[in-house]
């Protein structure tokens, strides 16, 4: 057993982020089924961003660990779990918890990170990529030669959905500002500024039999914009409400508002269908199924980033020890691509 100590962040409740907590103790041992994860790279997610507001619909209760995802190789393995996989390079999506020196995971959870693909570079992808890659392929089911409209798409999950819905064939336009406008160019995307100009004109313009997908991170009024925007046979896929980050009262409200609007339109009788997408969704019920899906999926994300269809956007590594520093960095919407955390 190694000889050093656990060294993990702790969020105590509703704070800002210089609230985080440092916290030392021993190293945890694997228990049957599980594996001890030595953690070289997790990362700041919007989900932290929410939970630290106390605005994550099924956040647990404080104190806790935060952390959705982390990449990192196996220090020991418990009962019944293949002892081979001790020193392999894993990444594992977990929700909390990840902000660790030391992790541990289920072993029907981790997921082989493939040969040359560093852990910081993995990490942009586990989350982002999983998302991205099931709306995409699962939800939307997008075709060579079709048109998706991004919103956001110099973010986390939008950059790295821009890559592949390219790598596929797929016409993109993607919503940002303009600041991101040449970097959006050279990824073969259609930029419009969100900021200065009339989104849904300027879409119509570009797509004048409407878009075979959108995906809406913003969730709120512009999901009715982005229902509009669809050709017949159009998909909607809504995942997350982002304009509602900042505000006080019920955080499961936008949720329901947003369900509520996609259960209505998909009883009407137009052939388009929206989805409320969420990563978590079938766990509980088969779980099974949730991980062999997850496997899959993250493996061709993977193999598409070792392939250079997508690229790894790290915007910063900091230590566990300035996390502060990193949540501040995350939220101030300067940056591109993912602020990592390392031990």
């Amino acid at each position: 057993m190694s000889t050093e100590g656990l060294v993990e962040v702790v969020l105590p409740g509703k704070v800002e982020p210089e609230g985080l907590r440092i916290r030392h103790g021993a190293v945890p041992s694997a228990g049957p089924g599980q594996v001890l994860i030595r953690m070289e790279a997790t990362g700041v997610s919007f989900a932290e961003q929410q939970m630290r507001r106390g605005r994550y619909y099924d956040q647990p209760p404080f104190p806790f660990v935060p952390g959705y995802d982390l990449v990192g190789t196996v220090l020991a393995t418990g009962a019944g779990v293949d002892p081979g996989l001790a020193g392999t390079r894993v990444a594992a999506l977990v929700k909390v918890g990840g902000w660790a020196s030391h992790v541990i995971v289920d072993a029907a959870d981790v997921v082989e990170v493939p040969e040359g693909v560093g852990a910081a570079e993995a990490e942009t992808v586990v989350v982002n990529g999983i998302t991205a890659w099931q709306m995409l392929h699962r939800k939307a089911r997008v075709r060579a030669g079709q048109t998706v409209l991004v919103h956001g798409a110099n973010g986390g999950v939008g950059s790295v959905l821009v890559q592949l819905a390219r790598a596929a064939g797929v016409k993109v336009i993607g919503t940002a500002s303009a600041r991101h406008h040449d970097a959006l160019r050279q990824r073969g995307v259609l930029p419009v500024d969100y900021r200065t100009e009339d989104v849904a004109k300027r879409v119509r313009e570009l797509a004048p039999g409407g878009v075979d997908a959108v995906f809406d991170h913003v969730g709120g009024r512009g999901v009715v914009d982005s229902w509009r925007l669809l050709a017949p046979g159009g998909t909607l896929v809504s995942y997350g409400s982002a304009s509602t980050r900042d505000d006080e009262g019920s955080k499961q409200w936008p949720v329901f508002k947003l369900l509520g609007r996609v259960w209505l339109w998909n009883a009407l009788p137009n052939r388009r269908r929206a989805y409320f997408f969420n990563v978590w969704a079938g766990r509980a019920l088969a779980r099974n199924r949730f991980r062999a899906r997850l496997r899959a999926d993250l493996t061709q994300v993977f193999a598409a980033l070792q392939r250079g269809d997508v690229t790894a956007q790290i915007a910063a590594q900091l230590p566990l020890a300035r996390v502060s520093e990193a949540v501040r960095l995350a939220e101030s919407g300067t940056v591109a691509g993912k602020v990592v955390l390392n031990p």
